[in-house]
């Protein structure tokens, strides 16, 4: 089954609801990423979590998570494009921690000391709004919905689950956002709460039946209209243009430096791994540019 989020709201119009799969997106960028056993559990939270996210989107939008904390993982990028691509990255994908009483210490790798930056490009040109909270439990979830009840003020509830099979390799992800809107009524967020409280674990939620049945779960008996279902999947979007660029901004002197000290450059994206490889006289060639832009 493709990965896929859907969309749902009450009938009263007070409670938004989505729930996502990110499974097979999980797996392949964990692959690019070469990472560790818990680094994959984090990189599967903060995908799905970006889905989430990244469905509230405009078209031609584009909203980036960064979670920067004091563990080895040092930093945890995700990217969600308003048509559903998502790519993730880690600063330090390799690192590892033990389980802490028998669970993901995702926290300890990521760092309970830091901050999560959210990003939004609105696609209308200028500077991205950008929102930046201390991180709440590292846990990637909770901070997720600290940030949209404190910063955006839409109060909002966050599940995120990963699992790796015996070989490793993600088995499930995915999760769900519940969120009160300005019209919701009291009770129906007390049921919901209640609801939530009380969810059989997400992971074999959506083993056995998919976004469809964690849907299920989370309303009960509460009537909500399902307004959409798409596919989310990877993309990246590095090309030899955009590192061009990229390094057009070091200027003339230092692209000469890196002429002299290493007779050309690689280049390596940190989301799919591309290497983009420039000679000597491709950066002099830069360098000249750059010089010609700057009289």
């Amino acid at each position: 089954m493709s990965d896929h989020i859907i969309r749902a709201l009450s009938s009263s119009g007070g409670i938004r609801i989505l729930v996502c799969s990110a499974t097979n997106l999980t797996r392949e960028v964990c692959a690019l990423q070469a990472a560790s056993a818990t680094a994959s559990i984090a990189l599967g939270r903060g995908l799905a979590g970006g889905a989430l996210l990244g469905a509230l989107l405009k078209q031609n939008q584009r909203v980036a998570l960064k979670f920067e904390g004091s563990g080895p993982l040092r930093k945890l990028v995700i990217e969600a494009d308003s048509d559903g691509a998502l790519r993730a990255s880690a600063a330090n994908p390799s690192a590892e921690v033990d389980p802490l009483e028998g669970r993901w210490n995702v926290a300890g790798i990521i760092g309970k000391a830091g901050f999560l930056t959210v990003s939004k490009d609105l696609g209308i040109g200028g500077e991205p709004y950008q929102g930046v909270v201390q991180l709440c439990t590292s846990e990637i979830g909770d901070d997720l919905a600290y940030y949209l009840t404190d910063s955006e003020q839409v109060p909002s509830a966050v599940g995120l689950s990963a699992t790796l099979d015996e070989s490793g390799r993600i088995k499930s992800c995915g999760g769900f956002l519940v969120q009160a809107l300005p019209k919701a009524d009291p009770a129906e967020i007390d049921a919901i709460m209640a609801t939530i409280s009380t969810l059989p674990p997400l992971s074999s939620l959506l083993l056995s039946g998919g976004p469809a049945e964690v849907l299920k779960q989370l309303v009960g008996s509460l009537a909500v209209t399902l307004l959409e279902s798409r596919d989310i999947f990877f993309r990246c979007g590095c090309s030899r243009e955009k590192v061009e660029r990229a390094l057009l901004t070091f200027g003339a002197d230092e692209l000469r430096d890196m002429c002299a000290r290493e007779n050309g450059t690689e280049v390596t994206c940190e989301f799919c791994r591309k290497t983009y490889r420039f000679d000597k006289s491709e950066l002099e060639g830069l360098a000249a540019a750059t010089q010609g832009a700057t009289v």
